[in-house]
């Protein structure tokens, strides 16, 4: 299985993209993963939010094959624990080609993205920069990726088991 994370606008902080590129680096140890960029949309201020989302909207749709699995991350989308996200992924794995994870841009996702979503998931009730989800995320994709093999990055006083390994 493949993962791709589509996102709007490229990661303006240096720090954030240096810690992003590093998780990218490990993951690919484990399965092939990459980001795929959209350009931020050009005059948005003169756009409604309406606009701007059905803009960005059209342009994550034209990155998605009809085979996709597509995963929203969205404020009211399912939230997991490190270990439960892990073995989500793990049985992905089983039934997914593609597994398509998407951040939309400031205002969301346009009807259409949510229409041709599979699922949504939450990374936590907080909210944080679009800048720092991308972080969070791809550490918490490296983080399932060890917890899958049984590799000790995680630490989990609850006793949780995936795929035979207790964690």
């Amino acid at each position: 299985m493949k993962i791709t994370l589509i996102l709007i606008g490229k990661t303006d902080s240096k720090m954030y993209q240096a810690a992003i590129d590093d998780y990218v680096s490990r993951i690919n140890h484990y399965l092939p993963f990459d980001i795929q960029v959209i350009p931020d949309v050009k005059n948005s201020k003169n756009l409604s939010e309406q606009q701007q989302k059905q803009k960005e909207g059209e342009a994550i749709l034209r990155l998605l094959s009809p085979s996709d699995t597509v995963i929203l991350l969205d404020e009211r989308g399912k939230e997991f624990r490190s270990v439960e996200y892990a073995a989500w992924i793990e049985k992905k794995q089983q039934t997914a080609k593609r597994l398509t994870f998407v951040i939309g841009g400031p205002y969301g996702f346009a009807k259409e993205v949510y229409d041709r979503a599979n699922e949504k998931i939450s990374l936590s009730k907080m909210t944080f920069s679009h800048q720092m989800v991308r972080l969070i995320f791809t550490e918490q994709l490296y983080r399932a990726c060890t917890i899958i093999k049984g590799e000790p990055y995680h630490h989990d006083s609850l006793g949780f088991k995936v795929k035979g390994f207790k964690v």
